[in-house]
């Protein structure tokens, strides 16, 4: 609990989420996600963010990040919880109707064209 707020612990995850991301998808790809003008508000949101989290005021800066990564990924979501129902004891759990639902709802895109974010 002494370093959940720890900004230097923050700004490296950061760069650890970062790096993860753009080791696991590629450069161009990672460019182009983060270029694409519909996704404005989520990464001035994940990005501002990380300066504040960087300039110390971690927990705000750890909202807006949290914003922002849902803003990003919301339409990935679904698709994990779709991929999870597979597994026994967390799929019982997400084929409750009303977090089927929520998840039905998350992604604001019809079932027929929704696909990873990337």
């Amino acid at each position: 609990m002494l370093f959940f707020f720890d900004p230097a612990m923050l700004a490296l995850g950061d760069i650890l989420f970062l790096t993860g991301l753009t080791m696991t998808i590629g450069v161009s790809r990672t460019m182009r996600f983060f270029a694409k003008p519909d996704r404005l508000r989520g990464m001035i949101s994940f990005f501002g963010g990380i300066v504040l989290v960087l300039i110390r005021w971690p927990i705000i800066g750890m909202m807006c990040q949290l914003y922002g990564l849902i803003y990003l990924f919301g339409q990935f979501f679904p698709i994990v919880a779709q991929s999870l129902e597979n597994i026994p004891v967390v799929g019982e759990i997400l084929r409750m109707p009303s977090i089927e639902n929520f998840f039905a709802n998350f992604g604001k895109s019809s079932q027929a064209d929704r696909r990873a974010p990337v």
